[in-house]
This record gives structure tokens, C-alpha cells and sequence, in this order.
């Protein structure tokens, strides 16, 4: 019987110390031909792009299977425009790998091989020309990595029964406690089940040009195998990695990791929208995330992704179109880490079932997306709004805080109530004048605002009190 996830520290500096002398004589030859000027990284060949800082991220994820019912890494290309104008500076597709067959249900997280794509997108050579698009819009490439499992197809299984976790009979079973009956689990303790992921991942980066991975049911996997991994990829010479663990670990920073998942954060969105918990319950749960933390790393926040949308639509969940602009709006602004779910910027209504095609017309409500445009480029052009200062101002029925850097102050006022409200304004910014960051106009204001049902406001601070 396998005995999952046991760790030993010696064994796991012993590994990783041969894992990094394997990979430098692998990598040499690449790295000569770089300095030498005759060969380039991938992901440099456009030449006009840059990985953001974790702090500058705004995430744009892609479920190919809402852009086309085949060939979608071409359907994707051709919205690459529309997407980069709303304020996206890294895409992460969700699984491109070949879907396995046996015991399946179709999702995407059923990967059959880590170095194959889904014939049901396109081929290897149709991605790696999107990924050179993006490059050349300015725009970073992650993708969704499926480390804790694979299909029960997938050529390992055959190959190397030994690298999966098997009960007391010998028998490989599924992720424990799961349900996920579709896929064969990991054996983890096995150091050559390791070597061979870590050089699927690195072939992604090499071969193909991505920037970075999305890293699926992070908290499922050893700690010891992420630092493994996150360790060996950081030493690919000449690239620069954005890595993402889904999952709300404390020790995946630890691991290397430069964001995870806000998940608290997103179940406190969640219970004031739908079950009117008082606002400030956001502030403590904004403090519980980061207070424990590096700095500079960065915990995501959404209203949606793609495991959300297969239970309902952000419009559904938070009140309709404007509840659900109200909760984007707190969600991105309070401290940055922005993600928008493909689909979301149209205001699709209803529930998305990733594990096949729905389509999506990208042409609906051009309102939405210009609203998306609008609080994204206001995001972008500030520092102070994404990763500024942040103080808090409570009040139960509206969330209001003000963000502070470089000279600039932004006061944000989100009514999180299907009704109007009243808030009263902090001393500094009562009986004085403002701009108001999203049209630009001087507005005067005086002891509160009045805010109608999920309304927000976004005001910029002027030093010119009313006479």
C-alpha cells in the first residue's frame, strides 16, 4: 500500500539538488544559444511584452470551450483584441491538454497527456501561435496545470503503475473523498513520477512559450513537491514565471508560489450580497488574508471563474447586472488581484457547464464590457487603487475605503444593498470638492452620499474645500 504525502526534508534537498543538476545540462545548449545571440527564448520572439508583478496582474481566464465548438485556440485568437481592451495583461487558459477517455465525463482537469493538446481546440502548432499573438499584443500566457491526478488512460498509468496511489489491495484508486471518479491519483511519494512532471511543466515553458501555470487543487499536493517544482522552473534560464496555486494555503508562497486564491475572501462577498452580513465583515477578511502573507505576493479575487459559473452566473448570485458590477468593483479594487472569467464581461445569465460547449455571443451588451473597460484602465492607470494604502471606513450597509500612493488619494463608496443607502463621508473628504475618477467630472460633496440599490462610486481626492 502507497502512503501518500509523507515528508522527508533530507530526502526531499537530496532530490531537488539532482533535479537542478539534471535540468542545467538539459537547458545548457539552450542557454548557450541564447547568449550567443543565434536563439531567443519562445516567449520572447515578439519582443513587446512583459510579465507583470504579482501586484499588476489583471487576469483574464479562457474556457475555450465558450469561444467555439472546435478549433477555439483560432476562435480565441481573433477576440485577442477585444480582450486586451478591457485592462488584461495575462490570459490563463484553462486545461488545453488531450481529454482522457476512459471513465470520463469530459472535463478538462482529465488530462491524458501533459505534453498534448486537445484535438478538440486545435494542434500544438495553433496554440503556440496564439501564445505568440499574445506576446505581441502585450499580453502574458499562463496555463492550467493538472498535477494531483491524471486520466485513467493516460500512457503513466500503463507505463508506471507504481506512480499512483493504490489501496491495500494494489488497486489504483481516485483522490480520496473527492468523488472525482474520472481520474487515477498520484502517488507522490515516488521521486520519478516527480522528475517526469516537473519535465512536462518545463517543456510547456521551453517548447511552447508560456509564462507561467495556473497549478489546479494546489492544496491537494505535497508542499515539498511544489518547492521541487516551483525551484526547478525558477532556474530555466533566461524566463521569468508567473505561477498561481488554486488553492488557500498558507505554505504555497513558501513554496514559491506568487498568488492564490481569496477563497475566504469570496465565501465574505457572498454572505453580504445574499445574506446581508454586514460590510465591514470584508475589511476583516481582507486583513485575515494578507496579514499572514509576504509582501508583494497576492491572493486573487473574483466574483466568478469557472468553478463558480457551473453553479450560477455572477448576475444570478449577487443580485443581477448592477449587484454584480457592485460586488466587482469591491472585489478588485479593496486590494487588487483582479481576475475576469471569460463570459462575465458580456453578462451571460446563467450558469456555465465547462465540461462542454456553450456558446457565448460576444457582441451582447456592449454597455457591460465598456463599464469593464472603463474600471479596469482606471485600475491600471493608479497605482493607488490596485496596491495602494489602504484605510477603512465601517458602515454595514456600504463598503467605503480610501487607497493612497504616490501623492494620489481614491475614496470608493460600493452600495452592497438592493436598496438606497446613505453614507456618511470621512472628515477629509466632507464639504469639498472631488473628481469623479470614472467620467472625470468635478463634483461637489458635502457631509454623505446618497447611493442608489448596488450602486458605486470611485472619487479622486481634490485639495479645494466647498466656499
Amino acid at each position: 500500500m502507497n502512503v501518500k504525502r509523507t515528508t522527508l526534508r533530507l530526502y526531499r534537498q537530496c532530490l531537488n539538488e539532482l533535479l537542478k543538476k539534471v535540468l542545467f545540462v538539459c537547458l545548457l545548449p539552450g542557454a548557450i544559444y541564447a547568449c550567443s545571440g543565434s536563439k531567443q527564448p519562445i516567449g520572447d520572439k515578439a519582443g513587446t511584452y512583459q510579465l507583470p508583478a504579482p501586484e499588476d496582474v489583471v487576469m483574464y481566464q479562457v474556457n475555450p470551450r465558450v469561444f467555439a465548438p472546435s478549433a477555439s485556440f483560432r476562435a480565441v485568437a481573433e477576440q485577442l483584441d477585444s480582450i486586451r481592451e478591457l485592462g488584461i495583461n495575462v490570459l490563463w487558459f484553462m486545461p488545453v491538454n488531450e481529454v482522457g477517455r476512459e471513465k470520463s465525463v469530459n472535463s478538462p482537469y482529465c488530462v491524458k497527456d501533459y505534453k498534448a493538446v486537445n484535438p478538440e481546440f486545435g494542434t500544438m502548432e495553433e496554440f503556440k501561435e496564439v501564445v505568440n499573438r499574445c506576446h505581441a499584443k502585450g499580453l502574458s500566457v499562463i496555463i492550467d496545470w493538472v498535477a494531483n491526478h491524471t486520466s485513467w488512460d493516460n500512457a503513466w498509468l500503463a507505463q508506471h503503475r507504481e506512480w499512483y496511489t493504490q489501496n491495500e489491495n494494489g488497486e489504483v484508486i481516485s483522490p480520496a473523498g473527492t468523488g472525482w471518479n474520472d481520474v487515477a491519483d498520484l502517488n507522490f511519494d515516488n521521486p520519478d513520477m516527480r522528475l517526469a512532471m516537473i519535465d512536462a511543466m518545463t517543456y510547456w515553458v521551453n517548447e511552447v512559450g508560456i509564462d507561467g501555470f495556473r497549478c489546479d487543487a494546489a492544496d491537494f499536493v505535497p508542499f515539498d513537491f511544489w518547492q521541487q517544482a516551483v525551484d526547478s522552473l525558477r532556474t530555466i534560464p533566461g524566463r521569468s514565471l508567473l505561477l498561481l496555486a488554486e488553492g488557500k494555503r498558507k505554505d504555497h508562497f513558501d513554496a514559491g508560489f506568487d498568488m492564490n486564491y481569496a477563497w475566504d475572501f469570496h465565501g465574505k462577498v457572498r454572505d453580504v450580497f445574499r445574506n446581508d452580513s454586514c460590510a465591514t465583515t470584508l475589511f476583516a477578511a481582507d486583513r485575515d488574508e494578507y496579514d499572514t502573507i509576504p509582501a508583494g505576493k497576492v491572493k486573487l479575487r473574483f466574483t466568478t471563474n469557472h468553478d463558480e459559473t457551473m453553479k450560477m452566473s455572477p448576475i444570478e448570485e449577487f443580485g443581477g447586472e448592477r449587484g454584480s458590477m457592485a460586488a466587482f468593483v469591491l472585489t478588485a479594487y479593496l486590494h487588487g488581484g483582479a481576475l475576469i472569467y471569460g463570459s462575465q464581461e458580456v453578462g451571460y445569465p446563467g450558469r456555465i457547464d465547462f465540461f462542454r460547449y456553450c456558446p457565448v455571443d460576444w457582441s451582447a451588451n456592449p454597455a457591460l464590457r465598456a463599464e469593464y473597460r472603463s474600471l479596469m484602465a482606471l485600475y491600471n492607470e493608479h497605482p493607488a487603487i490596485r496596491k495602494g494604502e489602504l484605510k477603512t471606513y465601517p458602515d454595514c450597509q456600504a463598503l467605503l475605503f480610501e487607497k493612497q500612493k504616490d501623492g494620489e488619494r481614491f475614496l470608493v463608496a460600493v452600495n452592497v444593498r438592493p436598496a438606497e443607502v446613505s453614507v456618511s463621508l470621512p472628515a477629509a473628504w466632507a464639504n469639498r470638492y472631488y473628481t469623479d475618477a470614472l467620467t472625470g467630472e468635478k463634483q461637489a460633496a458635502t457631509n454623505g452620499l446618497s447611493l442608489v440599490p448596488y450602486e458605486y462610486r470611485v472619487m479622486k481626492y481634490l485639495p479645494q474645500a466647498l466656499q
